[in-house]
């Protein structure tokens, strides 16, 4: 079963930026990427769980703040040559709020 709430509004994560939500399942960083698309990934890189949060945000990926391994933001995969895999979250705008929905996506 999944959960749905509200992060913030749309205008409250800037364009390349991110917010930190607290959940259960850790810390989730939802994304703001180039084209104004909202993404959400736990916060931490599979590499050495750094905090993708504290990351630079470029086009539709993220690149974590500690060895500099590019996520994506679609798939949560890391790019080559690095392996491995961030769990991605859906993301809902609705009425200029955007919403984490709690169900892991495969």
């Amino acid at each position: 079963m999944s959960q749905m709430f509200e992060v913030c509004g749309v205008e409250d994560i800037p364009v390349l930026g991110s917010k930190v939500v607290s959940a259960n399942e850790g810390n989730i960083a939802v994304f703001r990427a180039s084209d104004g698309e909202f993404f959400a990934l736990k916060d931490e890189c599979p590499h050495k769980q750094g905090p993708l949060s504290q990351g630079i945000v470029h086009n539709k990926k993220v690149t974590c703040p500690l060895h500099n391994w590019v996520i994506s933001l679609e798939t949560g995969m890391a790019q080559e040559p690095d392996e491995g895999c961030a769990a991605r979250y859906p993301v809902e705008v609705k009425d200029k709020k955007v919403f984490l929905i709690l169900k892991a996506m495969d």
